[in-house]
């Protein structure tokens, strides 16, 4: 394994930098969540189309740049760093390799291309928001009853003379209120034989803002005239620069990805795509963890206290050297895992667990203003804490990686039933 990264991969980590620390300041990520889509439509533009971001892990003959995750790792990397707000992780690490796996000729070729190019986005809806167990990160896909089970719950699939439908619902969906195309978790099948599938959902998004009082709570609506009976609401959220919306289908038209044979293997390819998105997130979590400190420190040269800076204080060096022994560690973790996605959900769960650390250390040594909405140190906190409420929580990724690795054994049952109970 060669640990060196290339003249292009440090292009694209210099170049991004760049680009954020002028167009994404703690300002401009403020006022990016407070629109409609959650994010700058005019940076993401520049973004895609500039940089080419959405397409970094996309083969070149579907418009992308044909790079590894440890490309698309770098870039998150960096977006982690301001905390910025885009479709980036539900389009390009969930749902793109989706339909490359998964997808006819036909549908790569119609939805890859603008994905690579930015002028359409997705989201990845499983119900009950269970996005990390649907993803193989917290359990066995197979045996959780994350998807519902083909009972009353769930998201159910009917076939008709008319084609899919689909009825039921989905929470905490990613980015899933401004998405303009949904990847739909259901069952089909009956009881009996029932399997997961995923669906195609193209929406039309118009939507509707509403502000209660003053206050700068918002909800967003959108009643697509493109997707019958879905109706779609984005959701207040611990960190706003994860928008989460419901999904609701009710007898909404589909399209089946991909074929519908019985050799089709959903879950073991939502499991692949899980592995990896764990190394894209853990990247992700590093560059956040990293910003937190890097901002904690200039502060602490700043700050006064008895005539001198608190920086200065033997206390507070031996603080910030243990963060920065943490994010280290927790950087070289998950480059590996950029490496060899075996090793995502560890790596995740490693930087996951340093956010947390940092995040709460940089309020305590940024003193009484870490606490306040003004100051931009809270927004690491929440950062940190939504995503291990989406993609973990930390225990659950360690324990369902030994419970893979075998160290509890090497009978498959005593597995399936692991993944079962978490």
């Amino acid at each position: 394994m060669d640990a060196a990264f290339t003249a292009e991969q440090d292009e694209i980590r210099r170049t991004l930098r760049d680009l954020l620390a002028r167009h994404a300041g703690p300002g401009e990520v403020r006022a990016a969540v407070r629109t409609a889509e959650g994010h700058d439509p005019a940076l993401w533009r520049r973004l895609a189309q500039g940089l080419g971001l959405p397409g970094l892990a996309l083969p070149e003959e579907y418009g992308g740049a044909g790079c590894t995750p440890t490309e698309l790792a770098l870039a998150c990397e960096e977006t982690g760093r301001a905390l910025l707000p885009s479709p980036l992780l539900a389009t390009a690490v969930l749902a793109a390799p989706l339909i490359t796996a998964l997808g006819t000729p036909s549908q790569r070729a119609e939805l890859l291309p603008r994905i690579a190019d930015g002028t359409l986005t997705a989201a990845l809806a499983v119900p009950g928001g269970s996005t990390a167990a649907a993803l193989g990160l917290t359990g066995d896909n197979r045996s959780a009853p994350w998807s519902g089970g083909g009972r009353a719950g769930g998201i159910q699939a009917r076939h008709g003379d008319g084609g899919w439908r689909l009825y039921g619902e989905a929470d905490r969906v990613l980015d899933g209120h401004s998405a303009g195309l949904l990847l739909v978790a259901a069952h089909t099948g009956g009881y009996p034989r029932s399997r997961t599938l995923l669906f195609l959902v193209p929406t039309e998004l118009q939507v509707r803002a509403e502000v209660s009082g003053g206050a700068s709570t918002e909800a967003f609506t959108d009643a697509s005239s493109g997707a019958e009976g879905l109706t779609r609401t984005r959701l207040t959220s611990l960190d706003e620069t994860r928008p989460l919306a419901r999904v609701e289908l009710r007898d909404t038209p589909a399209v089946l990805l991909g074929a519908d044979t019985e050799t089709v293997d959903v879950c073991g390819a939502l499991a692949a795509t899980g592995r990896t998105a764990a190394a894209v997130l853990a990247a992700e979590a590093v560059g956040a963890a990293a910003g937190a400190l890097e901002r904690t420190v200039a502060y602490v040269k700043e700050r006064e206290q008895f005539g001198r800076a608190i920086g200065s204080f033997q206390a507070v060096k031996h603080r910030l050297a243990d963060l920065y022994v943490r994010v280290e560690a927790a950087r070289s973790a998950a480059y590996y895992a950029a490496w060899d996605p075996e090793a995502g959900p560890l790596a995740l769960a490693q930087a996951l667990e340093t956010a947390r650390t940092v995040a709460g250390e940089a309020v305590q040594l940024h003193g009484g203003i870490g606490f306040t909405w003004e100051h931009e140190a809270h927004l690491y906190v929440k950062r940190a804490a939504a995503d291990e409420l989406l993609f973990g929580p930390v225990h659950r990724l360690r324990d369902h990686a030994a419970v893979r690795a075998g160290l509890f054994g090497d009978e498959p049952s005593r597995a399936l039933a692991h993944g079962a109970a978490v």
